[in-house]
């Protein structure tokens, strides 16, 4: 390996593995600091930027969808690279980023998603919602996959904002998606869609629901779709009316809940079925793909800690269900070479910074940032004092780190072009922006997505 530059005048050289929110506010902090001239790379194997903002927002919320515009004017910024298309663990090795680069920050995301620890859960009809948000999202790593809705019933298990996403998506008539920037084969498949009853499954109770307000009150409003609660899931327990009366959130997502279960249902073609403490304990399969599951009715057991546990008593249901989403959260998964804990699903770090687990010191350069560091929790606004943190600590260190060998941003351009890597530049992802907002134009959407890699770099190359 060559020896380290001593170039003094040359900006520090960040690669920041991840474009997508995490990854834009920590470049953030570290731009706006005067600590230090900076040189940030934003690299992502996606050629389309912004992450979660483009693949897992839902689509009817394009309110949220708008920060994209906060992250524009850092990709903007003269010290500032984007390069898709490039995968790391691919194109580029751990060792390639530590030879190119001063410091190297993973804000890789959960790219995976808790499982319910059920035999047949992956048999056709079972989806995790990180799979069926990527799906209607437009993600080209899901946007084949085989979602059936020809069946008449589907369950969602879980009640946090995903899940809620999830139901809304199935549930609300497809010609109020067809004005969104939903992906093209998702919206054809649900315009198809014969789902009449979708049945949400909380494993404990209203109080505990994890969703916001916000998003309950959005379901409860659909139209052409009933929202129907048990009004004796509403008889809390002492406990967890008293959590309701403290916290906020409870308070109001039980006032809500209380309103929508003595509602009665009208005469809507579809109907959101919200289930409290049921847990899924069997998927029933019939002709090799999921018919139905299995339910256990729950009591709330307090722990020594006070916490309300979920207890099964016994007693059971069967749900029929042509489709099963599972929505219990995201995970990370392990990068290559590095360190990992797989029983939290993230990178081992403090405050940032990336630990050896052996010694529980510092690992030189490598930072981490986003759910890999903190697990999957969080708004996205939730990533902006979290890369604050590891920005800080970045500044911290770098007066006592080496400087890379090879920091030149021409290095590691020289680099990808020898290995025949198609970077993807920001001018070029701004063609592709344009092409989606204009085909989006000519049918009163916000855009049509280009839902293939393949599709992605042909519109370039032919452009």
């Amino acid at each position: 390996m060559p020896e380290p530059s001593a170039d003094a005048d040359r900006p520090r050289r960040v690669a920041i593995v991840g474009a997508g929110p995490s990854g834009f506010y920590t470049a953030a902090a570290l731009l706006n600091g005067d600590e230090f001239d900076y040189s940030i790379d934003l690299i992502d194997r996606q050629p389309a930027p912004y992450g979660l903002v483009r693949y897992g927002v839902a689509p009817d919320h394009p309110k949220i969808k708008a920060v994209a515009r906060v992250f524009e004017r850092i990709i903007e910024d003269d010290r500032v690279r984007y390069l898709g298309n490039v995968e790391v663990g691919h194109d580029l090795q751990r060792a390639d980023l530590l030879a190119h680069y001063d410091q190297v920050v993973y804000a890789v995301g959960g790219e995976s998603d808790r499982r319910l620890g059920l035999a047949d859960e992956d048999l056709p009809g079972s989806h995790s919602s990180t799979a069926l948000v990527a799906w209607y999202s437009g993600h080209p790593d899901f946007i084949d996959l085989p979602v059936d809705l020809s069946g008449s019933t589907a369950v969602v298990v879980g009640i946090g904002n995903v899940a809620m996403d999830v139901a809304r998506v199935l549930a609300r008539p497809a010609e109020d998606l067809a004005t969104t920037d939903i992906a093209d084969p998702a919206l054809a498949t649900l315009r198809e869609s014969a789902l009449e009853d979708l049945y949400v499954l909380a494993r404990r109770g209203p109080a505990q629901a994890a969703c916001t307000p916000s998003e309950l009150k959005e379901i409860a409003h659909l139209e052409k779709v009933d929202l129907i609660a048990n009004p004796a899931d509403m008889e809390l327990d002492e406990a967890s009316e008293e959590f309701a009366q403290e916290d906020r959130q409870a308070g109001k997502n039980v006032d809500l809940l209380r309103e929508i279960a003595a509602a009665p249902p009208c005469c809507a073609p579809r109907r959101i079925h919200l289930r409290f403490l049921s847990s899924p304990k069997e998927i029933v399969a019939e002709d090799g793909k999921v018919s139905g599951v299995r339910i256990e009715r729950n009591r709330l057991t307090p722990t020594d800690s006070g916490y309300l546990q979920a207890v099964g008593t016994g007693t059971f249901e069967e749900l029929p269900a042509d489709l099963l989403v599972r929505a219990i959260g995201y995970r990370s998964l392990p990068l290559a070479d590095l360190p990992f804990d797989d029983r939290r699903g993230i990178i081992p770090n403090a405050a940032g910074r990336i630990l050896d687990p052996a010694t529980e010191e510092p690992l030189p350069r490598e930072y981490v940032v986003g759910w890999v560091k903190r697990g999957p929790t969080g708004l996205i606004g939730s990533n902006k004092p979290d890369g604050a943190e590891t920005a800080a600590a970045m500044i911290e260190d770098f007066p006592a780190a080496p400087p890379a060998p090879q920091g030149e941003p021409a290095a590691l351009d020289a680099l990808l072009a020898e290995r025949g890597v198609r970077v993807v530049r920001y001018a070029d992802w701004q063609r592709i922006d344009a092409e989606e907002i204009a085909r989006g134009k000519a049918q009163g959407r916000p855009r049509v997505k280009m839902v293939r890699i393949e599709e992605m770099l042909e519109f370039l190359d032919g452009a």
